[in-house]
C-alpha cells in the first residue's frame, strides 16, 4: 500500500519518490524541465527561516521551490516506512 502526499509535507533530511504532478500547462512543463518526473527521488534539504522557499535535491541538483509550486508535486511513501 502506498500513501500519497504533497512535496510541501516532506521534512528536511527525508527523501521520497515522485508519484505525479497536479499541475497543468506551463507550470507542469516547468516542473518537468527541472526534473520533477514520476519515479525520480527527491530529498528535502532545508527550509528558509520563514518556511518559503525550500531547497530540494533532485537528480544531483539543488532546487529552491516555493510552497505554491511544491504543493503540485505528489510523492509516494511506502506504508512500511511510516514513522
Amino acid at each position: 500500500m502506498t500513501d500519497l502526499f504533497s512535496l510541501t509535507r516532506l521534512e528536511p533530511g527525508y527523501s521520497a519518490r515522485i508519484s505525479g504532478l497536479n499541475a497543468c500547462g506551463e507550470m507542469r512543463r516547468r516542473l518537468q524541465d527541472i526534473g520533477f518526473i514520476p519515479g525520480t527521488a527527491v530529498t528535502c534539504l532545508q527550509r528558509s527561516p520563514l518556511g518559503d522557499p525550500t531547497a530540494y535535491r533532485i537528480r544531483g541538483t539543488v532546487i529552491a521551490l516555493r510552497r505554491e509550486d511544491a504543493k503540485n508535486i505528489l510523492l509516494a511513501k511506502e506504508a512500511s516506512h511510516e514513522k
